[in-house]
């Protein structure tokens, strides 16, 4: 399995708005399908970052044009294959 790290660019604040639930839905599902790992939004109001688990960067993007932000003109998008590091520590605060 590999990751891919969506960034969904704003393009119409009005349309993300009034379709923020659907595209809610959307990840759900998607995280209920094992296709999401994590996802949130940015809150400089930039957009959104969504992790996708899955087999090549085609397939992963098929799933971000059904996004309904992306399908109804909310929100662009760019997919990177992400190389996740998951053998690293984290810094304790002194």
């Amino acid at each position: 399995m590999k990751y891919f790290a969506t960034f969904l660019s704003m393009k119409d604040p009005e349309k993300s708005q009034t379709h923020r639930q659907e595209h809610l839905d959307f990840l759900e599902e998607m995280r209920k399908e094992k296709r999401v790992l994590l996802y949130g939004r940015l809150v400089d109001g930039a957009g959104g970052l969504i992790i996708y688990q899955g087999s090549t960067l085609e397939e992963v993007e098929q799933w971000v044009k059904q996004d309904p932000y992306v399908k109804l003109g909310a929100r662009g998008y760019a997919v990177h294959e992400w190389d996740m590091q998951t053998d690293y520590a984290i810094a304790e605060k002194e």
